[in-house]
């Protein structure tokens, strides 16, 4: 799905990029992808954010002229926007979810999920490989990704911990979607997914707080999606026991990595530069 990358190579050719969503004022990616282009000598390109609601986005996406070369998107556009391309991953079709848009020199959208890779990716740079089985922790939309990643790796099943019926059922029909093997818990009994070999925590900041001292002494790994604050409590604490986490930056850093190499063409993306990039903006917040 690149761009040739000899589309790009002319230092004082402009190509834009952004990321839009709204809210957007928080989005890191600006950090991340300005960074990979300074390393990579790409001196007439920039990247922005833009608050673009589900109401906005086609006029938005109608407005771009051919200086644009791709978008990142994030909530609440990721499944509004698939009505709009051209082309969609089968990856991305997988969860109805796009989070990467290629805009081609001849006016095409191509969309990609990201997100999926780039959680298989942090979880290898831990050296998670393969896992008997795995707990997530939540339903929204991270979840269904996550669910999608551990097809590729979860030999068992999985446990989806939520909060209603509802969500239990979104979850089990994403299971038989993706492949996966979901069965589904009570969150009142989250504190069980905790000695999973892997837990994925998918929920909003605050909501796992009350599961840092259920840690067990001997804890697998820990994929805890939020990046802002860090350490999140049961991150810490599961440090604390000695097992391994892995961070919502990280998971932002491999995503924006493939990002990158498909809207420039240019591989391999610097990743050291953009974590570097990343965990500065974040020490500054």
């Amino acid at each position: 799905m690149n761009r040739a990358s000899d589309e790009h190579t002319g230092p004082k050719a402009a190509h834009r990029a952004a990321v839009l969503g709204s809210p957007i004022a928080h989005s890191l990616s600006p950090v991340l992808h300005r960074a990979a282009y300074a390393a990579l000598g790409l001196d007439g390109w920039t990247y922005d954010r833009h608050e673009v609601t589900e109401e906005e986005l086609p006029a938005f996406l109608d407005k771009l002229d051919s200086s644009w070369a791709g978008l990142s998107l994030t909530m609440p556009l990721k499944r509004a926007v698939i009505p709009l391309l051209d082309q969609v991953t089968g990856i991305a079709a997988s969860v109805e979810a796009v989070n990467s848009v290629v805009l081609t020199p001849d006016g095409r959208r191509l969309g990609d999920n990201t997100d999926i890779p780039g959680m298989l990716a942090a979880l290898r740079e831990r050296g998670v490989g393969t896992v008997e089985s795995a707990a997530v922790l939540g339903a929204g939309a991270t979840a269904s990704s996550a669910l999608a990643a551990l097809s590729r790796i979860c030999e068992g099943p999985v446990t989806a911990y939520v909060r209603s019926e509802a969500r239990a059922a979104e979850m089990r029909g994403w299971g038989e979607r993706l492949g996966v093997r979901v069965r589904t818990a009570d969150w009142a009994d989250a504190a069980e997914a905790l000695n999973a070999p892997l837990v994925v925590a998918t929920t909003p900041a605050g909501s796992t707080d009350a599961l840092a001292a259920r840690v067990p002494e001997r804890p697998g790994t820990l994929f805890d999606v939020l990046y802002h604050p860090w350490p999140t409590a049961l991150a810490g604490a599961w440090s604390a026991r000695g097992g391994a986490v892995v961070s919502g930056l990280d998971l932002l850093v491999h995503q924006a990595v493939l990002q990158v190499e498909q809207v420039t063409g240019r591989s391999p993306a610097p990743l050291a530069v953009m974590r570097a990039a990343g965990e500065r903006a974040l020490e500054s917040r």
